[in-house]
């Protein structure tokens, strides 16, 4: 059947974006408005003449405004089949007014939420009416209009003013499909946080909802579609950032940028400037220092090829100097807290060289989620928000670590945590020297990041790599004493690890041979 043409609509929304020039056509089309609450108001303010919810059913708003759209009169209206004779005797036997348009957005449950409300306002502002409204309309699309988002409201006027009716059809299916995401990731927002709130980390069901923000080019490979999605959680990174300039932002841009801001982000601006070059979502050079271009020259030179077409992050605002050693080399993004005048003035110099920025950095303390995948299914887990802390170490070597050692350390630990499993990571003066990433030997992890410091030292003319007396991380245990001895004959001096395995006295025994101090964190850092 046709769908039928608009003459009667009910705008009931909490975002009034647009809201009075999309009434204001409307009713330049004779399409009657009917409203209630705040929107009412909106209208009869910009000298529209408005319908109340009230007038259609004969009943009062009850209960502080529960109870206003729950009624036959409003449902019926929405849910009667036009082409069924039954339904619309049903119409004329109740005085119940056909509505050919529904417009409604719902309460703004996940802003309260995230805005810190207590659990009664909260509550309060769980949406009933509308989500009940809204499937109504949906599920009877081929004979009503339904629009959640003002961004649609163009959609409408169109088909008002056109008469082919399979392509209002088409729209209305649309339409209708956006509805039901749009109230079931409402409805899943609100289980998430219930299941919070009762500390229900594993609920027996659960939702995950999120807002397109982005259709990309295509996603890790050129045959793979994508898309970027957001979700309430405002953590600053490449969700929440500013594109200050620079090509649209591809799958590997997105997800390495991501990698890149998390690890950059354990490092506290107000203790040194941090620098973290991601390639592949693995660093390929990770410093800290007294200024940001110290910290990048450092990092660079952990593997200068590597760093070529890389992600480069900064834990606080990117200035000139910065600026402009990073653009000697071809980066595809740089994702800082802030940027200065001058420091955007020299990264415009490249116009393809995206820049973010988010305006502070995320908690890695901080509580979170993460999700992977699977064929059938997703796993679910927390964020891995643990930190290393110093008086929790273990010394367990006959030599204890000087205080440089155990400096370098700890940096050396937090940069493994960000790198794939199994990993070997060398540190030496608050810089990567080597780094060995996903390999399935920890033996050849740790060879290859030794590796990677000789072909270093080759390019920079280097004597000798910069092993030689620096520290060493493993994300987890050694499981033999093999991988240490690699780590020592690479020239490091201090090994830090997890500790845990069968085999750690004959690792605690090859340390003490080799003459290394070793210490054992009691966490484990596998990222896979």
């Amino acid at each position: 059947m046709p769908t039928r043409k608009i003459t009667r609509a009910l705008l009931s929304v909490s975002d009034k974006t647009g809201l009075v020039p999309f009434a204001q056509a409307l009713a330049g089309h004779d399409v009657t408005l009917v409203s209630t609450g705040g929107t009412a108001k909106a209208l009869r303010e910009a000298g529209l003449t408005v319908v109340d919810v009230a007038e259609v059913t004969g009943s009062p708003e009850m209960m502080d405004g529960r109870v206003k759209t729950l009624h036959p009169k409003i449902h019926g209206g929405l849910l009667a089949m036009r082409d069924n004779a039954e339904h619309v005797a049903a119409m004329d036997t109740h005085g119940i007014p056909p509505i050919d348009l529904l417009v409604v957005n719902l309460y703004p449950f996940e802003a309260t939420v995230a805005g810190g409300a207590d659990f009664a306002t909260a509550i309060e502002n769980i949406d009933i009416g509308g989500p009940a409204m809204i499937r109504a309309a949906a599920k009877n699309h081929a004979g009503v209009a339904v629009v959640v988002d003002p961004e649609d409201y163009d959609q409408v006027l169109e088909e008002i003013a056109t008469h082919e009716a399979a392509r209002r059809a088409a729209r209305r299916r649309h339409l209708a499909a956006k509805a039901f995401a749009h109230t079931g990731a409402y409805d899943g927002a609100i289980a998430t946080w219930f299941a919070e709130e009762l500390g229900v980390t594993a609920p027996h069901k659960r939702v995950i909802g999120g807002t397109r923000a982005a259709k990309l080019r295509y996603g890790e490979n050129p045959h793979q579609w994508a898309a970027f999605y957001t979700t309430a959680e405002q953590r600053p990174g490449v969700a929440t950032a500013t594109q200050v300039q620079g090509k649209e932002l591809s799958y590997n841009n997105l997800n390495d940028t991501d990698a890149a801001f998390e690890l950059v982000a354990e490092f506290d601006p107000n203790s040194s400037a941090a620098v973290a070059i991601i390639k592949h979502a693995n660093p390929c050079g990770v410093a800290v220092g007294s200024t940001l271009a110290e910290a990048y020259t450092k990092a660079l030179a952990c593997d200068g090829v590597s760093a070529f077409g890389g992600i480069v992050a900064l834990n606080a605002t990117l200035d000139a100097e910065a600026a402009e050693e990073i653009v000697k080399i071809f980066t595809e993004v740089i994702i800082a807290p802030n940027a200065s005048d001058e420091a955007k003035a020299i990264i415009a110099s490249k116009k393809n060289l995206r820049l973010l920025l988010t305006g502070a950095l995320p908690d890695p303390r901080a509580e979170g989620l993460t999700y992977r995948a699977l064929a059938g299914g997703f796993l679910v887990q927390s964020r891995d928000n643990r930190l290393v802390d110093q008086d929790a170490l273990k010394v367990v070597t006959k030599r204890k670590p000087s205080e440089q050692e155990l400096a370098d350390m700890i940096f050396a630990f937090t940069v493994a945590k960000h790198v794939k499993s199994n990993t070997i990571v060398y540190a030496k003066d608050g810089a990567t020297v080597g780094i060995g990433a996903g390999q399935m030997s920890r033996v050849d992890s740790a060879r290859i990041a030794a590796r990677k410091a000789e072909d270093a030292a080759e390019r920079s003319a280097c004597p000798s790599p910069l092993t030689i007396g620096s520290v060493a991380a493993s994300d987890a245990f050694f499981p033999f004493a093999d991988g240490l001895q690699v780590v020592a004959d690479a020239g490091a001096t201090a090994v830090i690890q997890p500790g845990g395995s069968m085999r750690d006295d004959e690792v605690i025994a090859a340390a003490d041979a080799a003459g290394l101090a070793m210490v054992f964190t009691g966490m484990r850092h596998f990222r896979h």
